[in-house]
């Protein structure tokens, strides 16, 4: 027997809003409606009058929230408004549902789910993006709230029956942290094959591209230096940093501190057209983030054929995407040396890395999509409601002798 209604819990609903979580519940909850699923996707409200049509149901759990602070950290207020929407839902709803699929960002989505599904025999599934320790945690939020973070965290964990995760750095995560549950490594989060066009000649002059919020973790600030370090040896050499944020006024007194204004451009968010266009003309792609939880962009990129420039940390999940002087490679720190070699070995592959990173991107397009992922899920979820199943029947049989 096969799950036949899921619901999918994640406080955000592209395309209100933009963000690798976004992109991939929408895609979990469209492919699970393909397989003839019933689908319901709970979230907070992001619209003025109706969702955009869609083939899966879209119920608000939640009014407008305010997901993010000034500094671009999410606000515990939001993540306790969502998560009691989200419990009030789910007991309502307690039988409804087959299976439900959570997020564990933010973590108490974890324990308003498992507190309304307890004993209603409906499967719970935690997709976990990322998972932190107990400094990262501290760093991002303080020591107060960072530690109270992380101590949630690591009871949402022991309280998760079947996780989800994207990248062998979660997986380990997850253990380190204590989960003992089934695990499901996904194979990927690759969407369709994309229709960009691949040429194997960058744009000239040559420039490189970064695309995606201004956050700190992000530390997009170490551009602007390490692109002045790679003009001596490329010179010509240009920066276009696209999209806004938190850390915005920091990168634009970084590209001040180099004199870099005549060969920066920063236009803000851009039309996905535009944003096509800009990939694919780059040298390559610089992402100095400090942490990922999968890196869709290092796919986004290589469709393409624009090599990636990544930085080595160990909260950087997509590193584990790049495959060193294949499609892209990876520098040892932020230090504007560094990630000047890096991307001046980028730029230099010229066509030859261009030809390579294609090829890498056609490979992983065959073995590392959403489709594999969600039907890993699916039979997972089929096998929990299974087994929840036949535990309540035994426990009916039992109370009748």
């Amino acid at each position: 027997m096969t799950t036949s209604s899921v619901a999918i819990a994640y406080d955000c609903l592209f395309p209100c809003t933009t963000g690798g979580g976004e992109r991939l519940y929408r895609s979990y909850a469209e492919r699970m409606r393909e397989r003839g699923r019933v689908v319901d996707y709970l979230t907070a409200r992001q619209w003025e009058d109706a969702p955009r049509e869609t083939s899966f149901t879209v119920r608000a759990v939640a009014g407008r929230l305010r997901l993010y602070d000034d500094e671009g950290v999410r606000r515990t207020p939001a993540a306790l408004a969502f998560a009691w929407g989200l419990f009030r839902t789910l007991v309502r709803s307690r039988t409804h549902y087959d299976a439900v699929i959570a997020s564990g960002l933010p973590v108490l989505n974890v324990f308003a789910a498992r507190a309304a599904l307890l004993g209603s025999g409906t499967a719970l599934v935690v997709d976990y993006l990322e998972v932190w320790g107990r400094r990262q945690w501290r760093e991002y939020a303080g020591t107060a709230t960072g530690t109270v973070a992380w101590l949630l965290q690591r009871v949402a964990i022991a309280l998760t029956p079947v996780a989800t995760c994207h990248s062998q750095l979660t997986a380990r995560q997850l253990r380190a942290e204590g989960f003992r549950g089934k695990l499901l490594v996904s194979p990927g989060l690759i969407e369709d094959a994309s229709a960009a066009t691949f040429s194997a000649a960058c744009a000239s002059p040559p420039y490189v591209l970064y695309a995606g919020r201004h956050i700190p973790d992000k530390r997009i600030e170490a551009l602007p230096a390490a692109v002045a370090a790679a003009r001596a040896e490329i010179p010509g050499l240009r920066l276009v940093i696209l999209g806004s944020g938190p850390s915005t006024e920091q990168i634009i007194e970084a590209v001040a501190r180099v004199q870099g204004e005549s060969w920066t451009d920063l236009p803000g968010f851009v039309s996905e057209e535009r944003l096509d266009e800009l990939m694919h003309g780059a040298a390559c792609l610089a992402n100095p983030s400090r942490r990922e939880g999968y890196g869709l962009v290092v796919v986004e990129s290589s469709a393409h054929g624009t090599p990636v420039v990544l930085v080595q940390d160990d909260g950087n999940a997509s590193t584990e995407l790049v495959s060193p002087g294949e499609n892209g490679f990876i520098a040892e720190s932020t230090n504007p040396v560094d990630l000047a070699d890096a991307l001046v070995r980028a730029v230099r592959g010229g066509e030859d890395l261009r030809t390579r990173t294609r090829a890498w991107y056609e490979d992983a397009v065959r073995t590392r999509t959403v489709d594999k992922t969600v039907d890993g899920i699916l039979s997972a979820l089929d096998s929990a409601a299974a087994s929840a199943r036949r535990s309540r029947n035994e426990t009916q049989q039992q109370g009748h002798t």
